[in-house]
């Protein structure tokens, strides 16, 4: 710890008096470390890192903390190639109020909107590359940006059954007619599991570890959705009377989540391919069903 220690004292020029490891995931190391100045901090890194790697999560997190009156962020006191220094986020436990009002929130930072989908350079999504070339529409971004690139390796690594990467490849075909409704870029985090969504001790849902591009606001909610969050049947319901879902959001669900599972499938194997397949028969199903 004494290397990131010494780090942040160059990054921030002042002196750290304690450093504590916190549980950080699979892609980073992380500590505690408390400053001089009475302050604590966050200190992600990461051995070998694209260069980029710190900086894109650290325009993200500030993008996404300039919606007005948005789901809170953590503040960036520093970046550079092989780490990310954040303010210290108190963890807590969130209570039914605090929760309404992160839903409220988070409409507001969608709400605030994206100049176009995709965004103005490649992101991440864990250690994965994540493409965000504008594109014309949200079907189109979705489909080439996201669920192609990611089919192609889950199918390259054996990831993923012929059967079921043949149910991912008739969504993407047919995703113009199972999207809904076109709806304008939204500003969204775009890793929205619960492991990216801090319940702090002062009363707010904090974001982190975004995969922040102009997108659909139901991918954020699928996201919750997959791995689950506290309180997420009523989360949903104050996200809705906030900034109201299109009808048929729900039968939506499994479109939005084909990514983050073909993303699994292909860094994890497992289960996931299938779980890919499953959704997209469910998604074809009911497109059977309502024509």
């Amino acid at each position: 710890m004494g290397s990131i220690a010494a780090r942040v004292e160059t990054l921030l020029g002042t002196a750290v008096v304690a450093t504590t490891p916190v549980a950080g995931g699979d892609v980073c190391s992380a500590a505690r470390v408390r400053l001089s100045d009475g302050r604590n901090a966050f200190v992600k890194t990461r051995p070998h890192a694209p260069a980029d790697f710190f900086e894109v999560e650290a325009a993200g997190l500030s993008w996404l903390g300039a919606a007005e009156d948005g789901a809170p962020v953590p503040e960036v006191l520093a970046v550079s190639d092989d780490c990310l220094v954040l303010a210290w986020v108190e963890p807590g436990r969130p209570s039914a109020d605090v929760v309404d009002g992160f839903a409220r929130r988070l409409a507001a930072t969608h709400a605030s909107g994206a100049p176009t989908f995709g965004g103005d350079r490649a992101g991440y999504i864990g250690t994965a590359p994540l493409a965000n070339t504008p594109a014309a529409d949200w079907p189109e971004f979705f489909a080439t940006r996201r669920l192609v690139p990611y089919l192609r390796v889950a199918r390259d690594r054996g990831a993923i059954s012929v059967e079921d990467a043949t149910a991912v490849g008739r969504i993407v075909e047919a995703i113009a007619t199972i999207a809904g409704d076109p709806e304008p870029p939204s500003r969204i985090h775009g890793d929205l599991w619960s492991g990216n969504l801090v319940w702090s001790s002062d009363g707010h849902g904090v974001l982190v570890d975004p995969a922040a591009h102009g997108g659909h606001r139901e991918t954020d909610l699928a996201m919750l959705t997959l791995f689950g969050a506290p309180h997420l049947s009523r989360l949903i319901d104050a996200y809705d009377e906030s900034f109201p879902l299109a009808e048929g959001w729900r039968d939506r669900v499994p479109l939005h989540q084909l990514h983050p599972l073909l993303v699994h499938a292909a860094l994890f194997g497992g289960s996931y391919g299938a779980r890919a397949g499953d959704a997209a028969r469910a998604l074809l199903t009911a497109r059977e069903v309502a024509s």
